[in-house]
């Protein structure tokens, strides 16, 4: 799959749940940057 694309659906997905990324992160148990280089698409889910 795309990093991009995944990427865009994860930031689409978060921000229609009205989530920030820190809030996201502490939900799935991750750091906030995880989340943030997802929605860049520079690192691997």
């Amino acid at each position: 799959m795309d990093q991009v694309k995944t990427g865009g659906l994860i930031r689409d997905l978060r921000t229609q749940m009205g989530l920030t990324q820190k809030q996201l992160a502490d939900r799935i148990c991750v750091s906030d940057k995880a989340v943030s280089k997802w929605e860049c698409g520079v690192s691997h889910i």
